[in-house]
């Protein structure tokens, strides 16, 4: 199994011209925004643009949310396919879901900008960030089932079979979710530091200092976060317990608002208040 990938910022047209790359380099299968779509259906995943929120729709697309790569790596296995085009804002999320899915490594990584003019691009982001249209490379009727309640229409492309000669039709849909991808989202580790304190004083604890929040890297590659506070405990609770609920209430709520993966949770008891 060979893997490519198509690379390019949000908004600038890679799902709009999926078809004609997978086309062009022989690839009979695709991975846009969590989903994998073969000869024009959906075949597993479920779709970023379903999701509430960017930072939801984020975490779906690099197949970290639970049970969703291991639903993929099981339909790829079961359909086999000679090439898969993987779709990414960058090549380091393009290397983020090969690594998640386990597929081998990207032989080939093709940018928006060399085949795509700046007049085309331009035109995508205007649509992305005026209109909210967003595209998915698999026809509207195979869509429908999976978007109820969605804007959906339908595009049509045409390319060649090289074998026969005859045009054979590739459909797009258009739809428009609840959020846009156009922009950046940045989240200040304050922020972080903010969700750690909520969550700790509302777990029953009296006190909590010293709230560090520390990036995990490998290369130049954000790999997660590694949070660490001092906390002040009411005598009378199972120190165990507390601790190990709290670290669990902490690493969920952070995962879930941030989108960020939290590999640690170091809590340290540093006194004990006793009532008068």
């Amino acid at each position: 199994m060979d893997v490519i990938a198509l690379v390019g910022p949000s908004g600038t047209g890679k799902s709009h011209r999926a078809l004609i790359i997978a086309h062009k380099h022989n690839a009979d299968a695709i991975i846009d925004d969590g989903i994998l779509i073969r000869d024009g259906k959906i075949v597993a995943g479920h779709s970023a643009k379903q999701e509430p929120s960017k930072i939801m729709a984020v975490r779906r697309a690099i197949f970290v949310l639970p049970g969703h790569a291991e639903e993929v790596r099981k339909a790829i296995a079961a359909e086999n396919p000679h090439r898969i085009l993987v779709l990414g804002t960058s090549e380091n999320m393009v290397h983020k879901i090969t690594r998640a899915l386990k597929l081998p490594a990207i032989s080939k990584i093709i940018h928006i900008e060399d085949i795509a003019t700046k007049a085309d691009i331009e035109k995508a982001q205007f649509y992305r960030l005026k209109q909210g249209k967003h595209i998915i490379p698999v026809p509207t009727i195979e869509l429908k089932p999976h978007f109820s309640g969605f804007l959906i229409d339908p595009l049509q492309s045409f390319f060649k079979r090289s074998a026969t000669k005859r045009r054979r039709l590739g459909e797009k849909s258009i739809v428009r979710p609840v959020f846009s991808y156009y922009g950046t989202l940045s989240i200040d580790d304050h922020a972080v530091a903010a969700i750690v304190r909520r969550v700790v004083r509302e777990a029953g604890i009296s006190e909590v200092s010293h709230i560090k929040v520390q990036h995990l890297y490998k290369g130049n590659e954000d790999m997660g976060l590694k949070i660490s506070c001092s906390v002040v405990l009411t005598y009378g609770n199972h120190i165990p317990t507390l601790i190990t609920k709290t670290q669990k209430a902490v690493r969920q709520a952070v995962e879930y608002m941030t989108g960020m993966v939290v590999h640690e949770v170091d809590i340290v008891v540093k006194a004990l208040y006793v009532q008068a």
